[in-house]
């Protein structure tokens, strides 16, 4: 009997219903539309320094809130949580983070990304899921 040939899983999510969210594993972010990518990002001081977008000695003596107001000036950021000293990542029209590539659909600063895309999805709001998208 002849081998049948390889059939791709196809796989809509949609990040508003988690029902939809896929069990991870780690081949599919090879053939992802990074929907991960249009969630919010929190990130904290030390991620913006990773990112080269806070610089460590203004991270050392400037409070957060300072440095909030620079970066949502620049729109590097769109909110800052003053009880937390967490930041959330600006996103462009589309919901996408500035920092993925429309083209490649790749990260553009991966080597620098924020403790929460590293760490996804083991955290987020349905750990061990994400929102997969085939391209």
């Amino acid at each position: 009997m002849p081998a049948l040939p390889h059939k791709k899983l196809y796989h809509i999510s949609t990040l508003e219903n988690l029902d939809t969210w896929a069990r991870y594993k780690q081949a599919m972010c090879m053939d992802c539309q990074s929907t991960c990518c249009t969630m919010p990002v929190e990130v904290k001081l030390p991620d913006l320094v990773r990112m080269g977008v806070v610089d460590p000695f203004e991270a050392e003596h400037e409070a957060p809130k300072n440095v909030a107001k620079r970066l949502e000036k620049a729109r590097i950021i769109q909110h800052f949580n003053f009880k937390t000293s967490v930041f959330t990542l600006a996103q462009r029209a589309n919901g996408e983070c500035t920092y993925l590539d429309a083209q490649t659909r790749l990260c553009t600063i991966y080597d620098q990304r924020p403790n929460t895309c590293r760490n996804h999805p083991k955290i987020g709001p349905k750990p061990g899921f994400c929102a997969y998208r085939n391209r």
